[in-house]
């Protein structure tokens, strides 16, 4: 019989009943039946005591042992079986804990108990957060500079930055008239970030450092870090003079090139020849050279006659020729010199993608000033009258039938200048235009342009729906992150 209520049980060392005997003993008595957990809402992450923030999704084995942690002191005196949550509503800010746990009792009898702990979400920003948000905070800044009156090269460098998501780690982006400066919080992922600028463009840079503060105890020093990053001024679709030397080294090219492309390298392309070259950036800066025009400059041309060049014969010494162009000989005439007589000839190496009739932009060489050391030490007879760059197209129509998009850096800008919108349209005119530089660049479908069919389409380049990504847009959980679902 139980000693206590009389009522005929099994024999136990304790001589009693569990009823009576959980009434006589609570073995999670001294256990906390709530706590707090605090979460940061901009990271997601979970505070682990007494400074470390941990990523966790809801329901996860690392958020069931940082709270079990909270209470561990107070289990060192039960033996702890089993635990697991308890589903509730993920915006109900609380987390419950179902914990099985056994302890010896009277004359050695085990006593086994369930109960519940629950824990409140408080929201609290962490240290990161917290200088971010401050945005003055920082302790080292990249300067990202390029001495050209237009930004081609920022933008395509931007989606680099997108695509690689090295953005995530900067307090601040800041526009600036000849660049942008991107601020970080700490020296090493300024040095990531400037790794990753000689990687993808030809470029340059040194380091400075400004002392802080300094603990003469502690002997710690607090420093500002600032890196300089000065990219070649070299931009697509510029006509360029090399030094003799540099373009007897590069297979006898002619000094007067167009830039193609600039990746990593600068792809420079020989109009009358179709040969190719790549100088990279330490090349550059051991022989420097300069563009010959703006790209204000360029003038509308258009083809009275051409002529496709199938045989050129190679020079001595000559090196790789481009295959995806055609070599061919132009008369052209100016646009807005259509009532005279006056035509230029020239070699181009659009032969590929142009045809009498077209317009095409290029340079006349024949009627400027050319203010450079290389060009005016030049043979007349050597220096064309023109350099074709581009075929012509209709902008407006092209803008109205692009169903892509790009996406955007979030940066403070200085000032809005009206130029910036053409020189960004050129810069999706180029990616439409090079399938090179495409391959670098995540675009995105615009879902509010339809796609259409054009009857009269007029040949300009366009990318096609296989190129072009989902921009698909996931809400994540205010207390969980990934894998938020808490339905068992």
């Amino acid at each position: 019989l139980c000693c206590q209520c009389g009522v005929p049980i099994p024999p136990n060392p304790a001589n009693m009943c569990v009823g009576c005997l959980r009434a006589q003993v609570d073995i999670t008595e001294g256990i906390p039946k709530q706590g707090t957990v605090h979460f940061c809402k901009q990271c997601e992450r979970y505070l682990q005591p007494p400074g470390t923030w941990i990523q966790c999704a809801l329901e996860s084995r690392e958020l069931l042992a940082l709270c079990l942690k909270k209470i561990k002191a107070s289990l060192s005196k039960v033996r702890l079986i089993d635990a697991g949550f308890i589903w509730t509503e993920p915006h109900s800010k609380r987390l419950k804990l179902k914990l099985t746990v056994q302890k010896e009792v009277i004359n050695g009898a085990v006593l086994q108990q369930v109960f519940v702990v629950e824990y409140v979400v408080q929201s609290q920003m962490c240290e990161d957060c917290h200088r971010i948000e401050a945005k003055d905070f920082w302790k080292a800044v990249v300067q990202v500079r390029q001495k050209t009156v237009h930004k081609k090269t920022f933008y395509y460098l931007e989606q680099l930055i997108l695509k690689h998501r090295l953005h995530q780690n900067t307090l601040r982006i800041k526009e600036i008239h000849d660049g942008l400066d991107f601020y970080y919080s700490s020296k090493q992922h300024a040095q990531k970030m400037v790794d990753f600028l000689q990687c993808t463009v030809p470029s340059r840079s040194k380091s400075s450092q400004r002392l802080i503060s300094h603990d003469i105890h502690s002997n710690v020093y607090n420093y500002k870090s600032t890196f300089s990053v000065e990219i070649v001024p070299i931009c697509k679709d510029n006509v360029v003079c090399l030094s003799p030397k540099l373009a007897q080294s590069l297979g006898n090219m002619s000094q007067i090139c167009v830039c193609i492309r600039v990746t990593s390298t600068i792809h420079l392309i020989d109009p009358r020849t179709l040969q190719i070259a790549e100088i990279d950036g330490n090349t550059y800066w051991r022989h420097p050279f300069n563009s010959l025009f703006h790209p204000k400059q360029l003038e509308e041309f258009i083809i009275m006659d051409i002529n496709r060049v199938h045989e050129k014969k190679k020079g001595a010494g000559a090196g790789a020729r481009s295959n995806k162009h055609t070599l061919a000989e132009a008369w052209v005439r100016k646009t807005s010199e259509l009532d005279t007589d006056h035509q230029y000839f020239c070699c181009t190496h659009l032969g590929h993608i142009l045809n009498p009739g077209d317009l095409v932009l290029g340079f006349d060489l024949a009627n400027c000033n050319l203010n450079d050391e290389f060009a005016n030490k030049m043979n007349p007879q050597h220096i064309p009258d023109v350099v074709l760059i581009k075929k012509s197209y209709d902008h407006s129509k092209r803008q109205r039938r692009r169903n892509w998009k790009l996406k955007e850096l979030e940066r403070d800008r200085e000032a809005t200048d009206t130029d910036d919108e053409r020189q960004y349209q050129d810069f999706l005119e180029d990616l439409e235009e090079d399938e090179t530089i495409r391959k670098n660049v995540n675009i995105y479908r615009n879902a509010d342009i339809p796609v259409e069919s054009d009857t009269d389409d007029d040949g300009a380049p366009r990318i096609s729906l296989a190129e072009m990504l989902e921009d698909l847009h996931i809400s994540q959980d205010a207390t969980g992150g990934e894998g938020a679902e808490m339905l068992t």
